[in-house]
Parts: structure tokens; sequence; C-alpha cells
């Protein structure tokens, strides 16, 4: 297989886990992980089909890596995050005269929490969160402190 990097790697100091999962057919095929415990069949969202997309799926890692990285910020600021914190990702497939292309929205919900503090909870989670680090400059965000 011709191995090609479209950027460089970041040097790295640990390496601390490493995914592998072969997709086939792309929007309507599946993807499994090297373990096992992915096992995910795809289809369009116009198709009617039964199998989720790439949007959904992440959507959904991205709110979980995102809500990993605020439980890290609350225990550095010493607070205690609510136990109904919620994350709606919402994640738009966009096209235009230059392509394909996408938007996203993270609609945070921290009841409860003074809303100085949760907005610097969440600004320092974005600031540290690696899925927010991999769109950044390259997909319009928007965090919204609902």
């Amino acid at each position: 297989m011709e191995s090609r990097k479209s950027s460089p790697i970041r040097t790295r100091k640990e390496v601390l886990y490493t995914a592998r999962v072969v997709t086939t057919c792309g929007r309507e095929g599946a993807s499994r992980s090297s373990d096992g415990r992915l096992d995910v069949k795809y289809s369009r969202p116009e198709s009617g089909g039964i199998g989720t997309n790439p949007e959904q799926l992440f959507a959904a890692c991205w709110s979980a890596s995102f809500e990993g990285a605020m439980a890290i910020i609350a225990r550095k600021m010493k607070i205690t995050i609510p136990e109904e914190l919620a994350i709606e990702a919402e994640v738009d497939l966009c096209s235009s005269d230059k392509g394909f292309f996408l938007q996203a929205r993270l609609n945070i919900s921290l009841p409860d929490l003074d809303h100085k503090v949760a907005l610097t909870l969440v600004n320092a989670a974005h600031l540290n969160c690696p899925y927010s680090k991999a769109v950044k400059g390259n997909v319009g965000v928007e965090i919204n402190l609902v």
C-alpha cells in the first residue's frame, strides 16, 4: 500500500492511543475497527437507508471529546460540572461552487453553573479539545452556551 502524507505530523512526545479502522465503499459502505468494537454501516441521509453517515459520527465524536476536555479543565479550575451537562453537536455538510465543506455548532447546556464560569470553561475546552484543534481554520464553528 502506498503511503502519502497530506501534512506533517506534529512532534509526538507520547502516543496515547491509535485507532485503526478500515472503511469500504464510502458513504454507502461500512467501517470496522481492528478490535471489532466499531462496526458501522453507512447510508446517504436522503436515501432512507438504515445506516449512519460521517457527519453524525463526527458530531458524536466531537461532542464526546469536547465533554472530556471540559472535565479536564473543570478539574483544573476546581469546579464541578453539573450532571445534567449536555452537548448537542450539529454538523452540516454544505456545497458551494468551490465544492463540499463542513460547518458546525456545539450547543452546550451547563444548568446551574454560573454563566461567567460556564463561558470560561467552554472557551478553555474549545482551545484544548483535539477535535476543536483539528477543525480550527478549516470548519466554520459556532459554540453556543444554552
